[in-house]
């Protein structure tokens, strides 16, 4: 019995193991196993300074006048940020891009949704 993952494109149960991938060979879709999928599921949610949980797409508004590391730039207080992106590596959690300065990383306790 196959008790890999299912593919998380086509939700196959065909799946093989390749050494480090596993592979979908109705699809072609290879990916890297979870070790626990649940685990994934279980991830802590990402907050915004006022504890609301954001999610990918969410809209939010920067609450601390930020300097842009390496230039003269601030992104001022009010400043609101459209279709952000959440990430769970690094420091920052919130991947967006801010008219005006371009692509940002943000930590999401100085943004609060929109």
């Amino acid at each position: 019995m196959n008790n890999l993952q299912p593919c998380p494109k086509c939700a196959s149960t065909l799946t093989y193991d390749d050494g480090t991938l596993l592979i979908c060979p109705e699809c072609g879709h290879e990916w890297k196993p979870v070790a626990d999928p649940a685990a994934v599921e279980g991830q802590p949610a990402i907050r915004d300074a006022f504890g609301n949980e954001l999610k990918d797409g969410d809209s939010v508004t920067v609450i601390k006048d930020l300097k842009v590391k390496g230039t003269s730039s601030v992104v001022k207080v009010g400043t609101k940020v459209k279709g952000i992106r959440l990430v769970t590596e690094g420091d920052h959690n919130i991947d967006c891009r801010i008219e005006g300065i371009g692509a940002m990383a943000l930590k999401s306790e100085f943004v609060k949704k929109a």
